[in-house]
């Protein structure tokens, strides 16, 4: 017998699609909501025990967002379809939440700043560096990505940094980049990377407002530590 016969045998009351019909999708658990996603289970599994399984195997929510999707492929009772089903549901998830935030919000603080950042740059593998483009009211215009990989002064083309802002007319930009340690405490390295763009935004007239290093559930603002900009 299959596991998606088992989870038929369950009562009706205790099924995760059926229970989301009668109660809401709001009063299901993660492993429930899960379960819906994968469908079905895999031997000796139904698809409920199989989603309570890979949230404590992979730390939760954040650790199913951080595994890249390969390894997610090779776990047991996983396979490409299922890692692909959560993936996308995971992504759509993040396109939600950037839709509520609004790109055409006002970045006012640090905070504002983080809120556009901190979701899916605190659960990066590896290091990426992106730039907030904003315009003359701290409207959000676009984000970009400009690298991947080590943060370090020879790394980083300036003219890389600007490009898409002098392209679009943009007033002023935040760049960010993340630690993929968790540990956002800013390096040495971090700082005359800071003062290099910041220098450089005076010479093309292009503010730099800020540089956010983005860790796990936590971020430093370099502007209001007075690392980098004079």
């Amino acid at each position: 017998m299959g596991s998606e016969y088992r989870i038929k045998e369950m009562a009706p009351s205790e099924r995760p699609r059926e229970r989301l019909v009668t109660v809401g999708a709001h009063k299901l658990s993660t492993a429930e909501l899960l379960a819906i996603i994968l469908r079905t289970g895999t031997a000796g599994e139904n698809a409920l025990t199989l989603a309570s399984r890979m949230l404590v195997e992979m730390d939760g929510l954040a650790g199913l967002c951080r595994i890249p999707y390969e390894e997610l492929c090779s776990r047991r009772g996983v396979g490409p379809a299922k890692a692909a089903q959560v993936k996308a549901a995971l992504e759509l998830a993040n396109r939600l939440r950037l839709d509520e935030a609004g790109f055409q919000a006002s970045i006012s603080s640090p905070e504002d700043a983080a809120s556009h950042l901190q979701y899916e740059m605190g659960i990066l593998e590896q290091e990426h560096f992106r730039v907030l483009l904003l315009d003359t009211r701290n409207r959000l215009l676009r984000m970009v990505e400009v690298y991947q990989g080590s943060l370090n002064t020879s790394a980083i083309r300036v003219g890389e940094v600007f490009r898409d802002a002098v392209r679009i007319n943009a007033a002023s930009i935040i760049v960010a980049h993340n630690h993929p340690s968790g540990d956002p405490t800013p390096s040495p390295e971090d700082v005359s990377v800071t003062r290099a763009i910041v220098e450089a935004g005076k010479l093309m007239d292009i503010e730099v407002l800020d540089h956010l290093i983005i860790g796990r559930n936590r971020y430093v603002s370099l502007k209001s530590k007075g690392l980098g900009f004079a």
